[in-house]
């Protein structure tokens, strides 16, 4: 039975469901409260994947690739979804390792997560400067 303080209140929690957003301006402020008066701890770039922990609506708790947990304005944030590499890696031309290569991508690169029917291990993502294919998953921060 739940206590007099929970009563009419509703929760939702999922173990597998983690929901991923990006950055929307060139550069977002990180703050340790949800408030502007809080004390800034770092700025992120556009674009870069952020994990959502809790939703307040004009402020967002977010966990970074590192694992850093803050707090940002709600209207910084995309529902685009993008990945961050974590190791160098080939971006190929289908979801094999034999396939052709289409580019390199080094660490801490942000790229755009593309909607598909990927095999198990592999995503499709495109680069900012326009190539697009597959990366194996293992390499890739943000995916859920």
């Amino acid at each position: 039975m739940l206590g007099p303080m929970l009563m009419g209140l509703a929760f939702s929690f999922s173990a597998n469901a983690l929901e991923f957003r990006s950055i929307v301006p060139a550069k977002a402020i990180l703050y340790d409260a949800p408030s502007v008066e809080a004390s800034k701890l770092y700025i992120l770039g556009q674009g870069y994947p952020v994990e959502v922990i809790v939703n307040l609506g004009e402020w967002i708790k977010i966990r970074d690739a590192v694992g850093s947990l803050s707090w940002v304005e709600g209207k910084q944030l995309s529902n685009k979804r993008t990945v961050l590499v974590i190791a160098k890696t080939d971006i190929k031309s289908a979801e094999d390792a034999a396939s052709s290569l289409v580019a390199t991508v080094e660490k801490d690169v942000v790229l755009e997560l593309l909607p598909t029917n990927a095999k198990t291990g592999w995503a499709k993502v495109k680069h900012r400067d326009g190539a697009t294919g597959f990366v194996p998953s293992s390499v890739l921060w943000g995916l859920n």
